[in-house]
């Protein structure tokens, strides 16, 4: 069984086009599992009548992703964000690499229009191509029994993709799918591109000379 795996918060105007692209795909060898970190809005009410399951934990995108993995009856795990839009061929191709390898993920497209966006996109993908690791927006997936060999999500504000990534290569390189996956550019065009690429980047960087995450989190919060 795949079991599909959605924090949410506050997330009302997004999970629906997620959760309808997913019912093709939810049978008996497929579940899905919201779990909702404390949603002020009506992204529970939506969510309901389109997840097998819609758990509520403390927020924090790591820890409801695990509380989620703990709900799962599922041997595979694919853990998407709610602004998520998956191709009509991503659980045929995820199930394919997981038959060959313990995890993995897709190549990334971020909505907006703009020239740029397809530069970052590139960037995006070659960097974890070479580094072996994947972010959130890339929609990882990964065995059952690889996720709990490394412990599951590291419970950290940020960077819980990241450090996941890291456990999961010491198990073996990711499976990098070129299937586009597709997910929000509202930051970038909401805070200016080149801003929040710089931001971005600046994170990455902190955290990897041991930046707290908690800091880093609230750098990431107030741009």
């Amino acid at each position: 069984m795949l079991s599909v795996i959605v924090p949410t918060r506050n997330e009302a105007g997004t999970v629906t086009a997620l959760l309808l692209a997913l019912q093709p795909w939810r049978d008996p060898s497929c579940e899905v599992i919201v779990v909702d970190g404390g949603s002020q809005d009506a992204t529970v009410d939506h969510a309901r009548p389109l997840a097998d399951r819609v758990l509520e934990s403390a927020p924090g995108r790591a820890r409801q992703m695990n509380a989620g993995a703990r709900a799962a009856r599922g041997s595979q795990l694919w853990f998407l964000h709610a602004d998520s839009r998956v191709p009509a061929d991503a659980v045929p191709e995820l199930r394919t690499a997981l038959a060959r390898a313990g995890w993995g993920r897709f190549d990334v497209r971020l909505s907006g229009g703009h020239p740029l966006f397809r530069l970052i996109e590139q960037a995006m993908n070659l960097r974890s191509r070479w580094s072996g690791i994947a972010t959130g927006d890339q929609g990882l997936f990964v065995r059952r029994d690889w996720f709990e060999r490394v412990g599951g999500f590291p419970e950290i504000e940020l960077m819980e993709d990241v450090a996941l990534s890291r456990r999961l290569k010491r198990l073996g390189r990711p499976t990098c799918l070129c299937t586009p996956l597709g997910t929000s550019s509202r930051r970038w065009e909401r805070d200016g591109i080149l801003r929040t690429v710089v931001l971005m980047w600046s994170l990455r960087l902190r955290y990897a000379l041991g930046a707290s995450p908690a800091g880093l989190a609230r750098r990431y919060r107030h741009g």
